[in-house]
């Protein structure tokens, strides 16, 4: 079908459609006569539609106001949780939006959920962030031994009233000394635009996808970083291709003195988050005590060597582009075994932030997680 000046088509760039409005060509006159005749149309990218906080910070009862622009006519708004579920789904004029009057749900929810504009029934702009503004359950620690029998360490086993492992009765020992835990009230809400973190790297590029619904204060952190400039030179400054069992486990970054010693200045309390560590999942690096975070990263290479992570340390995070980056930072040749500090260290020459995409009902984003690629070599053991 061959399209016509002044019609509207859907066109894609980076596999994510965007609206294009066909303009005719200018007609033929004396002063340019040399020009072709008016077959070859030109066309004006329009804005999609566009939801943007006008509210940052609501109170629990209190309206939690969008901008919803890009568009000339109502459209559909759905509200989805972390799986792409659909809570809700309402009419909306373009304007202003108060999203807890047109989705009384918004009122009850306990992680963020997304507000997605569907225009002529096609998910449509980034989606906006909803998230309850909850105090951390108190965390519970016990102190552990390494495997080497000798060094001690923190060991995290449950937060609030619930064990991270009901089967271990170690655990289920120590909870019997555990106070009750405080309430948890809900402040209000917190409303953000969807964003996805970039790493422009000397290795190739890693794009990240946030997950605030399971650890929204982390998420937000990373992407405040990023989008300030902080991470722009920094280097990957450990690798641990392999665990103490040949398996591959992790590369990390994001200290501004390159030590691994560094951090932003503060410390970020450790998120409950339920996702799995995995290949391409990100999570923050720490010291012992478990509210040690800042901004140092790590990502992981393997779900056998990074499961043992889960609830010890914050995955907030997962990359769906940059997997070939991944694997040429975790194939670096090692300057120091004990350390993991690479010969010649890769470097975070920018990092930025860009809208994610648009999410579809059901369905959720248009990429996923990555995967690891094959590989003929064998991990190298290391004594750690």
């Amino acid at each position: 079908m061959r399209a016509v000046a002044g019609s509207t088509v859907v066109a894609m760039s980076r596999g994510y459609p965007f609206r294009v409005r066909l303009a005719p060509s200018p007609k033929r006159n004396l002063h340019n006569a040399s020009m072709p005749a008016p077959t070859i149309l030109a066309c004006a990218v329009l804005a999609c539609a566009d939801l943007t906080p006008l509210t940052t910070f609501s109170k629990p009862d209190g309206a939690i106001k969008a901008m919803l622009a890009g568009v000339d006519a109502p459209c559909e708004l759905v509200l989805l949780d972390r799986d792409a579920v659909e809570l809700g789904r309402a009419t909306a004029a373009p304007g202003e939006v108060d999203l807890a009057a047109i989705f009384p749900p918004l009122r009850d929810i306990a992680r963020a959920v997304r507000v997605q504009a569907i225009v002529d029934g096609t998910a449509q702009g980034a989606p906006l962030l909803v998230i309850p503004l909850l105090p951390r359950p108190a965390i519970r620690t016990i102190t552990d031994t390494r495997p080497d029998g000798t060094s001690k360490f923190t060991r995290v086993i449950g937060f609030g009233d619930e064990l991270l492992d009901p089967s271990n009765a170690e655990h289920v020992k120590a909870k019997e000394s555990w106070t009750k835990s405080d309430p948890t009230p809900r402040s209000g809400f917190r409303l953000a635009r969807d964003f996805d973190v970039v790493f422009e790297t000397t290795a190739g590029m890693m794009r990240f996808a946030m997950r605030p619904d399971e650890a929204p204060n982390s998420a937000r952190n990373f992407v405040e970083l990023a989008d300030s400039g902080f991470y722009n030179g920094t280097l990957v400054h450990r690798i641990v291709p392999a665990d103490r069992n040949g398996i591959p486990f992790v590369i990390q970054g994001g200290d501004p003195t390159g030590t691994g010693d560094g951090g932003p200045g503060y410390d970020l309390p450790l998120e409950p988050s339920k996702l799995a560590h995995d290949f391409g999942v990100l999570s923050m690096a720490r010291s012992d005590w478990p509210d040690s975070a800042g901004s140092q990263w790590f990502v992981g290479l393997s779900r056998q060597a990074t499961a043992r992570l889960d609830g010890q340390y914050c995955a907030f995070g997962y990359a769906v582009k940059g997997a070939d980056a991944i694997m040429r930072i975790s194939d670096g040749e090692i300057a120091d075994p004990a350390t993991g500090r690479p010969k010649t260290p890769e470097t975070v020459t920018r990092a930025f932030i860009v809208l994610a995409p648009a999410w579809t009902p059901g369905v959720g984003r248009p990429d996923v997680m990555v995967t690891r690629p094959a590989v003929n070599s064998k991990p190298v053991e290391l004594d750690r």
